[in-house]
């Protein structure tokens, strides 16, 4: 596990009592991992593993936004639109602007949320009574292979564009994702800080 810090217990049970917004953000993030699995592969095309690598990764993120789909119409939750949260904003604030640093800070980042959602799917899965918790747990280990694939292409990426420490990099950059996963927030989501009130979006 690459991650600094645990999530916290508050957002836990937050998130047991509130699975339904819970459910409606990760669909969201589902949609958003496909999405940037596809900016990399148009992002560095000149990459033909990264861009293979990035094409199959979008289309199973797009089989999870599916599969999401199908459990909240089980589970009858219905699809609103949500506030996005503050994670991905204080993640993207943090990446490099400038080549050849941005392709390795979004490998890197990549590999940092894919981690956290693997850890949360795995907390909630003994949490969470059937079939979520059983679908999460499911999940969870795609998360795994997710942050797997994005490391390995990270290391690769650094040892070719000469790049030196990624692993300095990568810490530096958990060291950010830590705080904005400790810090409260106003709102529950998949990747947010446990909420100290929640609002309705």
């Amino acid at each position: 596990m690459i991650l600094q810090a645990a999530t916290p217990q508050a957002w836990i049970d937050a998130a047991v009592v509130h699975w339904q917004d819970l459910l409606r953000d990760h669909a969201n993030c589902e949609k958003k991992a496909a999405s940037t699995a596809l900016a990399l592969l148009f992002a560095y095309p000149e990459d033909r593993r990264l861009a293979q690598r990035m094409a199959r990764l979008a289309r199973e993120e797009l089989r999870h936004f599916e599969q999401v789909t199908r459990m909240m119409t089980r589970l009858a939750v219905p699809m609103r639109r949500l506030q996005p949260g503050r994670y991905a904003a204080g993640l993207r604030a943090a990446l490099s602007t400038s080549e050849p640093g941005r392709q390795l800070d979004l490998l890197l980042t990549g590999a940092i949320i894919e981690a956290r959602s693997c850890e949360r799917f795995a907390l909630l899965a003994g949490r969470l009574p059937a079939p979520l918790g059983e679908f999460y747990s499911d999940l969870g280990r795609a998360e795994a292979r997710h942050r797997e694939l994005y490391l390995d292409l990270a290391v690769d990426a650094a040892a070719e564009l000469g790049l030196g420490d990624w692993a300095a990099r990568l810490a530096q950059l958990v060291a950010i994702e830590a705080q904005l996963v400790v810090q409260d927030d106003t709102q529950l989501r998949f990747h947010s800080g446990p909420p100290a009130a929640l609002g309705q979006n």
